[in-house]
């Protein structure tokens, strides 16, 4: 505990508590997480021009059927419901537009659209693991479980893909 100097009245300044430097420590050698994630490393090799592995498939194929189906949808008047509540036409729009540019970056590969899907896969497998505690019925239950293994599963094996992608390089850096 620190010291209370205005009741104890005043001190003299601590003196030195030892001659020697205080330096970090420096291991001899890496630890062994270090050496194998730096082996890990060395073997990555990034994906190829034109080069798209299976899950990079899938996740395009996927954003593209969410947005798809929601303009689809709202074009033939259907109004979904969340909650009592319906979906307004501005919000919709965005997210099936928002969808499409995903399913476009995902497909081209690039490093920001893989992050933003993996991101909504996540708040996806987030409502899906909620959605267990109000189920009230076997299909609730099916759809809930089948929602959460179908959305971290493809998290999971996007993140191979994402380590493989390269992030830009910016002149200068």
């Amino acid at each position: 505990m620190g010291q209370r100097s205005r009741k104890r009245g005043r001190r003299e300044a601590p003196a030195a508590r030892s001659a020697r430097p205080v330096t970090a420590a420096v291991p001899s050698s890496p630890s062994r997480t270090e050496a194998r994630n730096a082996e890990l490393r060395t073997r990555l090799q990034p994906y190829a021009p034109g080069e798209r592995p299976w899950t990079i498939r899938i996740a395009a194929l996927v954003a593209a059927l969410l947005g798809g189906v929601q303009l689809v949808l709202f074009l033939a008047g259907v109004k979904l419901s969340v909650s009592g509540s319906h979906a307004k036409a501005g919000s919709t729009i965005v997210f099936g537009g928002l969808m499409f540019v995903c399913a476009g970056g995902v497909w081209f590969m690039r490093y920001w659209a893989v992050l933003g899907f993996m991101a909504l896969l996540a708040l996806f497998c987030t409502y899906f693991g909620l959605a267990l505690i109000k189920v009230s019925s076997l299909l609730g239950l099916l759809i809930a479980v089948v929602g959460l293994s179908a959305c971290g599963w493809l998290f999971w094996k996007l993140v191979r893909v994402l380590s493989r992608i390269q992030m830009p390089r910016y002149p200068g850096r």
